[in-house]
C-alpha cells in the first residue's frame, strides 16, 4: 500500500516538472491518473518554493527548459553558454536559493545615570558601496581530504574565477564577484595522476553583514602579512616576547581580532592578549623529575592535561596521554604509504634533529570525521617531549607570589597601554601595502581610530547595616571599613560550636576561639567560647572520627584548623559535613593564623563567614520592588579527561531584602540543564513556605551560557520555567537574563589625565551592543591593576516587561550583596554564590546536599 501511494510536496512538484518536460519534447504521456490528480493540487512549503525558484530561472532564461541524457535541466539561450544545475536539490542548496532579508536591528537604552565620555576597543569597518560577496559551494569528486590539496586545484583555476577569492580548504568559496548562478565544473587531478571533477556551486549572494566568517579570515590573512603567529585561537608577536628568565618563563604579547555586525554597524573588536609560555620542554621537565621516587606518577600529573606548544609549526595540543613503551625511533606510515620513523620524518619536514631517541611520546587524542559519514572517530597525534613546550604556569607557579608579581608585570596592561597598543596595530596595517590590499580587494576600510561613545554612570548604592545604619558607597566600591565599625544586619549568636586541631596548632586554635569571642559585641551577636578537640593525627580516618565522635545533634559549626591544604583532607571534611553530618564548616590553614598582625582582620572575616553559613546576613540594599524571586544559575565542568559529570547549581533569594537564599546542585551533562523543572518547583515551595504566597515576578540570571548556545538557552531551558509555572497554575511574569563573564569588550573612560578605567556602575547600552539582541555592559567593580573587563548582560525574554533601567540597576544592586567580599563583584550575587556552590560539589562532593542546610550559605 505504501509503495503505492502517490508522491506529495517536493516529490510531487520534481515529478511534475519531469513529466511536462518530456510532454514538450514529446517523450511520454501523462497516464496515471492518481498522480495526476495530486499534481494538481496547490503545492505548499517546499514544494511552493522550488515552484517560484523554477519559474523565476524560467523567466530570466526567457525559453522552455529541455531534458538532457544528463539527466539534468539545461537552459539554451541565444549567445549564452550552456548552464547546468541539478534537479533534485540538497537542503543546503534549498537554503541558499532563498531570498535573505536584513532584520531590524534591535535598541535597549536606559536613561538613568550621568552621561560620561567613553571609548573601546572597537574599530569601524566601513565597505564601499555596490560591492557583493558571493558565495559558493565546492565539491570534489572523488573526495579530496586534504585542505592544501583542496586549496591547490582551487589556485589552478583561478585565472577563470578572479584572483580574488576567500577558500579555507573546506566547503565555502567566496569571490566578490559573480562567476555564474549555477554550476561550473573544473578538471583536477591528484599528484598521482587521478582525475578528479571539480564543481563551483553558487549558493547565493550575501549580505555583507553575514560575511562574518569572511572577515575573520581576512584578517587572519593580515595577521600573517604582519608576522604574527597564530597560538590557539589568538595571533602572537614571538619578536616582541618578554622574557622572565628567573622562573623560566616567556611571555608573548598578541592580540584577539574578531569581527561582528554590531548596532553601530561592521566593527573590528581588537583585544591585547598574552600567552605565557615555559622555556622549559617537556624532555627537560622529565629530566628535572628523573631522580624522584614516584618520578612515573609525578610526569604524569604535571604533563598530563597540560597544553603544550610545538614551535616548528606554532600549534597547540592538549596532552591526553604518555606512550612509555614508544620512542622516536618508532615507525608509522607516511602519505604515501611508506614507513617513516619520527627521527627521519622530522629531519626531512623541518630539518630538526632529535637529540633523544629514547624519550616516551606524548599522546594527543583529536576526533576527526569518519571517510564514511558515520560519525566522529578518534586520531591520536604522537609529539616528541623535546619538541614540545609546555603552556601556561602550573599550579605551584600560581601560588607563587614572586612568581604571579613578575609575570603581571606584562600581563596587567592598564587603558591607556592597551589603546597604544591598539593604535600601533592600526598603524602597521595602515603602513603595510599587503594588508591594504586584502581589504581593498573586498571594498574594505578600517578606521584609523577606536570609536567613541557616551555611556551613563549610575548613582553609586547605599549599604544598610545593623540599628538602621547606613553607608553610602564610594567610587571604589568598596565598603570594608564600614563593615568593621557596623553590626550585621541579622547576626546570629553562636552558642554551641567545636574548633578541630591537631597538637602541633594547639597554640593557634586558643587564641582563635579567643579572638572569635572578642569579635562578637562588633557584629552584633554572642559568641560563645568553643569546644577544642584535638585530632590525634594529620589522616583523613583521624578527622573522620573525630567528626562522627563529637559533631552531634545542637552543634551549630565545626570549624577545623589544618597543617597545610590538602585536597583530600579537604573533601573528606566537606563531604562528611555537608552530606552525612549536616553541619556548617569552616577549614582555616594554621599558617593564615601564623601572622599576628593580620589575624585579627583574617579571624574577622571568618567570624563573618560562619556568621553566613549559619542563616544569617551581613547587610542588605533597598530594593523598589515587592514579591520578587531572584534566580542565579551557573555551571561546574569538569577537569578533562575526568570521569564525573558537570554540575548545575541554583540559587533563588526567599525574601524581600534578597538577603536569604535556597540553593540546589545538581549532576548533568554538558552546559544546559534538563532538571529546572524539579529545582525551580522546589524554589517556588520554599518561597511561598516562608512569604504565605508565589512571587509574582520570577528574574533569572543565567550565568555561563556562549554565544553559540544562546538559541538552544531560548528553546529549552527557558520552556522549563515556563512549563513549571504552568504546572502550579501561576501567573508568574518572568525575565531571563544571560550573564557573560568572559568578552573581548574594553571600555575605556576618556579623562583629563587621558584613558582610565570607568567607575563601577558605568553602562554602555548602544552601539557595541548585539544588532539583535537586548543588551548592555556593565562594569560593576573598581580594580586597582590592570584594565576592568565589563560584564554582558543579555535579556533573552522578558514576560515582566521591565525597562531597559530597572534591569541594568536590578544587575548592578545584585552585584553588591555576594557576603564573601566586602565589595561589588563581576557577576550578579546569585551566580557567584551558584558558582561557589557547582564548583565545591564537582570537585568536593558528588554527592547530594543534606536538605537542612539548602537555606543556608554553607558555601562560602
Amino acid at each position: 500500500m505504501e509503495d503505492n501511494q502517490a508522491p506529495r510536496g517536493r516529490a510531487a512538484l520534481l515529478e511534475k516538472l519531469k513529466k511536462r518536460q518530456l510532454q514538450q519534447v514529446g517523450a511520454i504521456q501523462v497516464s496515471e491518473p492518481a498522480v495526476t490528480e495530486e499534481l494538481e493540487r496547490k503545492p505548499v512549503g517546499r514544494a511552493a518554493l522550488l515552484r517560484r525558484i523554477q519559474e523565476n530561472r524560467e523567466k530570466k532564461v526567457g525559453v522552455q527548459p529541455t531534458i538532457t541524457t544528463a539527466g539534468s535541466i539545461s537552459y539554451f539561450g541565444s549567445g549564452e553558454d550552456n548552464k547546468s544545475i541539478s534537479i533534485v536539490t540538497e537542503e543546503a542548496q534549498r537554503l541558499s536559493l532563498t531570498d535573505v532579508c536584513e532584520k531590524d536591528k534591535v535598541t535597549y537604552r536606559g536613561e538613568a545615570g550621568k552621561p560620561v565620555n567613553l571609548t573601546s576597543n572597537y574599530v569601524r569597518l566601513t565597505v564601499e558601496k555596490d560591492r557583493g560577496v558571493f558565495e559558493y559551494e565546492v565539491r570534489f569528486n572523488p573526495d579530496v581530504d586534504s585542505k592544501s590539496l583542496r586549496c591547490k586545484m582551487v589556485n589552478q583555476h583561478m585565472e577563470e574565477m578572479g584572483k580574488i577569492k576567500i577558500f579555507d580548504g573546506g566547503a565555502v568559496l567566496y569571490l566578490p564577484k559573480l562567476l555564474t548562478d549555477g554550476t561550473v565544473e573544473f578538471k583536477c587531478s591528484l599528484p598521482s595522476g587521478e582525475p578528479v571533477l571539480m564543481q563551483v556551486i553558487y549558493k547565493r549572494k550575501r549580505l555583507m553583514g553575514e560575511c562574518i566568517h569572511l572577515y575573520n579570515v581576512l584578517f587572519k590573512r593580515i595577521m600573517r602579512v604582519l608576522m604574527y603567529s597564530q597560538m590557539g585561537r589568538n595571533y602572537f608577536n614571538p619578536k616582541d616576547k618578554h622574557l622572565i628568565p628567573q622562573h623560566k618563563l616567556e611571555v608573548y604579547p598578541g592580540f584577539t581580532v574578531t569581527v561582528d555586525e554590531l548596532e553601530d554597524g561592521l566593527l573590528l573588536c581588537l583585544d591585547t592578549q598574552h600567552r605565557v609560555l615555559r622555556s622549559q620542554n617537556v624532555y627537560e621537565l622529565m629530566l628535572d623529575l628523573k631522580n624522584l621516587p614516584n618520578f612515573r606518577d609525578q610526569f604524569t600529573a604535571a604533563v598530563i592535561g597540560s597544553c603544550v606548544l610545538t614551535r616548528y609549526n606554532n600549534k597547540t595540543y592538549i596532552i591526553d596521554d604518555i606512550a612509555w613503551t614508544s620512542s622516536p625511533r618508532d615507525e608509522f606510515s607516511g602519505r604515501d604509504g611508506t614507513p617513516i620513523s619520527f627521527i627521519d620524518y622530522y629531519k626531512s619536514q623541518y630539518n630538526i634533529t632529535i637529540n633523544n631517541d629514547t624519550q616516551p611520546l606524548l599522546v594527543h587524542r583529536k576526533s576527526i570525521k569518519a571517510k564514511d559519514g558515520s560519525g566522529k572517530v578518534d586520531m591520536l597525534i604522537c609529539l616528541i617531549p623535546e619538541l614540545s613546550y609546555l603552556t601556561g604556569l602550573s599550579d605551584a607557579m600560581r601560588s607563587d607570589f614572586k612568581v604571579m608579581k613578575d609575570v603581571s608585570t606584562y600581563t596587567r596592561v592598564t587603558p591607556a597601554q592597551r589603546m597604544n597598543a591598539l593604535r600601533t596595530y592600526l598603524r602597521n596595517v595602515s603602513n603595510s601595502p599587503e594588508a591594504q590590499q586584502v581589504l581593498a580587494d573586498w571594498g574594505l576600510k578600517l578606521d584609523p581610530n577606536t570609536i567613541n561613545l557616551q555611556g551613563r554612570s549610575l548613582e553609586t548604592e547605599t549599604i544598610l547595616f545593623g540599628d538602621n545604619k547606613e553607608f553610602r558607597v564610594r567610587n571604589n566600591g568598596d565598603w570594608t571599613r564600614a563593615l568593621g565599625e557596623f553590626k550585621a544586619t541579622m547576626p546570629i549568636d553562636l552558642t554551641n560550636w567545636i574548633v578541630f586541631h591537631t597538637i602541633k596548632d594547639k597554640q593557634y586554635a586558643g587564641k582563635f576561639a579567643d579572638t572569635m569571642t572578642r569579635m562578637g559585641p562588633s557584629m552584633g551577636c554572642m559568641i560563645n567560647r568553643p569546644k577544642l578537640v584535638t585530632v590525634k593525627d594529620d589522616r583523613n580516618e583521624s578527622y573522620i572520627s573525630a567528626i562522627k565522635d563529637n559533631v552531634v545533634k545542637g552543634v551549630q559549626c565545626a570549624v577545623f584548623i589544618c597543617p597545610t591544604f590538602r585536597g583530600d583532607r579537604y573533601t573528606v571534611i566537606k563531604r562528611m559535613c555537608i552530606t552525612q553530618i549536616p553541619v556548617a564548616s569552616q577549614v582555616v590553614m594554621s599558617r593564615t593564623l601564623a601572622n599576628e598582625q593580620k589575624s585579627r582582620s583574617i579571624i574577622q572575616k571568618i567570624a563573618l563567614q560562619i556568621n553566613c553559613k549559619l542563616g544569617g546576613t551581613l547587610w542588605t540594599l533597598r530594593f523598589p520592588f515587592k514579591n520578587w524571586m531572584i534566580v542565579g544559575i551557573d555551571v561546574y565542568h569538569s577537569a578533562k579527561g575526568s570521569k564525573s559529570d558537570s554540575v548545575c547549581a541554583v540559587v533563588s533569594s526567599m525574601n524581600e531584602s534578597i538577603s536569604r537564599w535556597f540553593s540546589m546542585a545538581v549532576p548533568q551533562k554538558g552546559e544546559l540543564s534538563e532538571f529546572y523543572k524539579m529545582i525551580f518547583s522546589k524554589s517556588l515551595e520554599n518561597y511561598r513556605r516562608i512569604n504565605g504566597t508565589y512571587p509574582a515576578k520570577v528574574v533569572i540570571f543565567r550565568d555561563g551560557v556562549g554565544d553559540g548556545q544562546l538559541d538552544h538557552c531560548l528553546r529549552y531551558e527557558i520552556p522549563q520555567f515556563e512549563d513549571t509555572v504552568k504546572h502550579f497554575e501561576l501567573d508568574i511574569k518572568i525575565c531571563f537574563v544571560v550573564v557573560q563573564k568572559r568578552t573581548n569588550t574594553r571600555i575605556f573612560l576618556q579623562s583629563k589625565d587621558g584613558l582610565v578605567n570607568p567607575e563601577p556602575g558605568t553602562i554602555l547600552d548602544h552601539s557595541v551592543t548585539r544588532r539583535y539582541h537586548n543588551d548592555f555592559f556593565l562594569i560593576p567593580q573598581n580594580v586597582r591593576q590592570g584594565t576592568v573587563n565589563p560584564t554582558h548582560y543579555i535579556v533573552l525574554k522578558d514576560t515582566c516587561n521591565l525597562k531597559p533601567d530597572h534591569v541594568q540597576r536590578l544587575a548592578f544592586k545584585l552585584c553588591h550583596l555576594y557576603y564573601n567580599w566586602s565589595g561589588t563583584v563581576r557577576v550578579p550575587a546569585p551566580c557567584q554564590y551558584a558558582h561557589k556552590l557547582a564548583a565545591l560539589s564537582g570537585q568536593h562532593l558528588n554527592k547530594s546536599v543534606a536538605p537542612e542546610l539548602a537555606d543556608k550559605l554553607f558555601y562560602l
